[in-house]
């Protein structure tokens, strides 16, 4: 019991966190560019890895760059964090915090429908009820909440959010058929390689890494620690005190919640009725999934274990 205890204050702290980037997120891109933040981040959270694994007792971290591991990691790199942050953060400079945060939270209705072809699952006709209302959901938020009308409000932005909703899934599914190594040490590798990529990234785009300001700095060293890195850590190790991990997992779905007050605190943006009444569609999709599969003909439980 006391350990459960320990695995739900835990889990309350990571989605503490996790509710507050939508803000830090949108702030910090009134100084920085998009790339260039997900850059100075990426370099914040490797260096706070590095320094938790270190500490750690269980993890060689030497071990870990095998070509064996290398490979999978440049794999899964490829698509979290560089594709996955990309695409978002550009979606945070085109919408508002709210929208871009709430679309960004239907990568579980993807994961069911990647689930067919990358899995090999069967999607049951109940599935596509719990979609549909998804669906719902992503219409009101994108058309501002004249779902009839179908005039999406910077559809280019919306896309792009939606989008990364695909990388986020694509990636969990790797890191769902990837059980030999240990999740730290994934998400470690994982972030080292992708900073490449995103150097690279810049290279390529002919952009030049100009000194950051001080908000720049802050911005990335707050998303760096507490998006990339030390709440994954601290959310894992809620899962692994939990006696019963789904109980722990559902609670993630707070976080949306508990985001819109930070983004209409801190960030100003006065929220939408339309945001909450498709937010609520979303999340409401979503739990129908979960609750139609733990009946026993789709069970999605393993993803659960770890999300976000």
């Amino acid at each position: 019991m006391q350990n459960q205890k320990k695995a739900y204050l835990l889990a309350l702290v990571a989605i503490l966190f996790w509710s507050t980037m939508s803000s830090a997120f949108k702030i910090s891109l009134r100084f920085i560019e998009f790339d260039q933040l997900l850059f100075w981040s990426a370099i914040f959270g490797i260096m706070a890895l590095t320094i938790i694994l270190l500490s750690s007792k269980n993890i060689n971290l030497k071990k870990q760059f095998t070509l064996r591991n290398i490979k999978k990691s440049a794999i899964m790199g490829f698509f979290n964090p560089f594709l996955y942050y990309i695409v978002l953060l550009k979606a945070y400079s085109l919408l508002e915090a709210q929208v871009a945060g709430i679309l960004n939270y239907t990568w579980p209705i993807v994961l069911v429908i990647l689930s067919v072809p990358l899995l090999k699952q069967k999607i049951p006709i109940y599935s596509f009820v719990a979609l549909f209302v998804s669906f719902i959901g992503i219409i009101v938020i994108g058309t501002d909440g004249a779902p009839l009308d179908m005039e999406f409000n910077e559809p280019w932005g919306i896309f792009l959010a939606l989008l990364s909703s695909i990388f986020w899934a694509i990636y969990w599914i790797l890191n769902l058929k990837d059980k030999k190594r240990k999740s730290e040490e994934k998400i470690f590798l994982n972030l080292l390689i992708g900073f490449f990529y995103v150097a690279l990234y810049l290279i390529i785009t002919g952009v030049k890494i100009s000194p950051p300001s001080w908000q720049s700095i802050a911005g990335s060293a707050y998303i760096g620690l507490f998006e990339l890195s030390i709440t994954f850590v601290i959310w894992l190790n809620a899962l692994k005190l939990s006696s019963n991990t789904a109980k722990v997992s559902n609670l993630v779905y707070l976080s949306p919640f508990v985001a819109l007050f930070w983004i209409n605190l801190t960030v100003g943006e006065e929220i939408h009725l339309s945001t909450i009444v498709g937010l609520v569609f979303i999340i409401a999709g979503i739990l129908l999934q979960q609750f139609l599969s733990s009946r026993g003909r789709f069970d999605k439980s393993e993803i659960a274990n770890e999300t976000k």
